[in-house]
Order: structure tokens, then sequence, then C-alpha cells
């Protein structure tokens, strides 16, 4: 019997790392660039060939209508986006993810409609998983002692060889690709990194701030909306890419829009300004500027690494292409970036 059909909507050629997820799947990358009515007239019969077909979307870069439309005919549909352990370098020099997020309702990062990460933590009864939330603390330990994140190609060094020594309060402002979808879905109104740069300044008159542009943006693979010189008079600003455990250091509070950087700031007992409102806002454990009324409940830190790091994120073993989990995807993770520095 031939293999179950898989639809990639808005999957950049690059991304051949999918067959590596779905062996057991005929994958077929849909191209992007498609003629005014060519999902109409010819995808829509394509999808309904075979009942067994399953449909994949990377963010929103899929027909319009394409959710809509496998709902209609009962076509398991999924958005797909990188997980929050992601390699060792840049997304944008087209290194595979370790780790992959799918959600049948919608984008993580999306605020203003319910996913399938945000149901978790509504509804997780946590307090009654004590194996759960066990693994939590200890894949959290594991995590701040590795000092891996999300992106690992940042430089490790000793900050106080930038930040000088400590005087004051130290605010570190996160950056962000200011084109960023999480931004555009996750902000409900326009903000610029130099905006948050200013905002920071302002409430926290005292203190040193230090702006950290997006690792993308130092990296030259993504354009800078906002000039960083045009906030250097009040923020010392980090020219290289320095590993966020790094940066971190010393730190007495975050301001980000929308940034995973903050919640890894949460993790290591960081106060968090969110201008935005990132998957992690909204539970009581961060200063939250942009409401938001589905999120009603209060969590720990833990449990909201739980949800989004063990029960949402999935992993792939990049050398034997088998499903792992998070303990594994760490290991691994460490090695490559071990390898990747030697």
């Amino acid at each position: 019997m031939s293999a179950s059909p898989l639809f990639l909507f808005g999957f950049s050629r690059w991304k051949t790392f999918v067959h590596d997820w779905f062996p057991l799947h005929e994958v077929r990358f849909v191209r992007n660039r498609q003629w005014p009515l060519e999902f109409d007239l010819y995808w829509k019969r394509q999808l309904l060939r075979d009942p067994r077909t399953k449909v994949l979307a990377w963010q929103y870069k899929g027909p319009p209508k394409l959710k809509e439309f496998c709902a209609r005919h009962a076509i398991p549909f999924h958005y797909v986006e990188d997980g929050f352990l992601r390699s060792v370098a840049l997304g944008a020099l087209r290194v595979p993810p370790l780790s992959l997020a799918f959600d049948a309702q919608d984008m993580y990062f999306n605020a203003k409609e319910p996913t399938d990460l945000e149901d978790i933590l509504r509804t997780y009864d946590f307090d009654n998983d004590a194996g759960l939330m066990g693994r939590a603390t200890a894949l959290r330990e594991q995590l701040l002692a590795s000092r891996l994140s999300k992106y690992n190609s940042g430089h490790s060094l000793d900050v106080t060889s930038i930040y000088g020594g400590k005087t004051r309060k130290r605010v570190l402002v996160i950056g962000q690709v200011e084109r960023d979808a999480s931004i555009a879905y996750g902000c409900s109104k326009k903000v610029t990194n130099n905006d948050l740069v200013r905002l920071a300044a302002s409430e926290n008159p005292d203190a040193q701030i230090i702006y950290k542009p997006h690792p993308e943006v130092l990296e030259g693979t993504a354009e800078a909306k906002s000039n960083p010189e045009l906030v250097n008079d009040i923020a010392l600003i980090l020219k290289q890419d320095i590993s966020l455990a790094d940066a971190l250091e010393t730190v007495d509070h975050v301001y980000t829009i929308t940034s995973l950087s903050g919640f890894e700031a949460l993790l290591r007992g960081i106060q968090v300004t969110t201008i935005g409102c990132p998957f992690y806002s909204g539970w009581g454990l961060t200063d939250d500027r942009q409401p938001n009324p589905r999120r009603n409940r209060k969590l720990t830190i833990d449990q909201v690494f739980a949800a989004a790091y063990i029960l949402y994120a999935r992993y792939l073993d990049p050398v034997t292409k088998a499903p792992i989990e998070i303990e594994q995807a760490l290991e691994i993770l460490a090695r490559m970036r071990a390898e990747a520095r030697a």
C-alpha cells in the first residue's frame, strides 16, 4: 500500500528535513508562489484525492483559506514552527531544527486566538502530575547548568569585559527581528526595538541599559527596521552575538516585546516586562503591558516550562532520525555546541 500523503504549504524548499520527521508519509512540497485561483482549481482536488491526506502549514504562509478548507473536509491540519530548543547555528542559515512545534488551532505566538499550547497552560492539571513536574524541575536545572538556549551560536565570554563592573541596577533589552510574525500576531500595537530601549530607559532612569540586538540582525541575515545607533546615547549596544546565558549574567530586569529570551530570563529568576503577549505572559510571572482575558490562571515557572518544552514541543534525533524526548535533545544540543566550538 502506498504511503499516505502529507502536503506542506508555506515551507521553503530547503526544509527537506520534514522527510525525517514523517518517514511513513509521502511528503509533497507545495510551491509557495501560486497563481491566482491555483489553490481553488488544483490543490483542493489534490487534497481530496486520498482520505488519508494530512496538511502542514509553516506559520501563515499557506493559502488564506487552507485551514478552513481542511476543517470542512475533516483533513488533519497543523501549523508548524521551530521549537524552543532549535539548533546551534541560526535557522536563517538553513540549519535543520532539533525541535518543532505543531499546533492544530493556531501559531503558539498568536495572542489573538486560542492555541493548543495556551489550552495546555489553561487547563492541564499540573498539581496531580508529580512525574511531569519532577521532570520539569530537573530539566530546568539541566538547561541552566548547560547554558543552552533556543539558538546557540553566540560567543561565550565574561560579560564584565563588556558591561563593566556592576554599580547599579542592570536592565537588558532584548531585540527581535522586527518583521517577525511573533510581533505582528503577539503585539497589539506597533513597537520597534528602539521604542523598547527608550521605554526601558525612561522607566529605569538610574539603571544601566544594555541593548542586545537579535543574532540574525548582527549576522546580517535579517534587516534592522530601527537603527541601534539612534539609541546609543541611552544604552550600551552589544555589537557581537553573545550567548544569551552570558548576556543575562548580572542582569536584574529584562524588557522584551514577545521574545522567547524573556522566558529564558524568567527561568533564571529575572524580572521580565513584556510589551506584547508571548505564550509565557498572563500567568502571573511577568510584568504584562498587554493583558489577555483568556489567561486567568496563576502558574509557576516550572508549570509553564513543562507545558511548552515537554508537553507541546516535539524533538527528533538529527543522526538516527528517531523521535526523542527533551532529555536526549539537551544532550545532543550540548554535544553539537561543543563540536562547533572545537
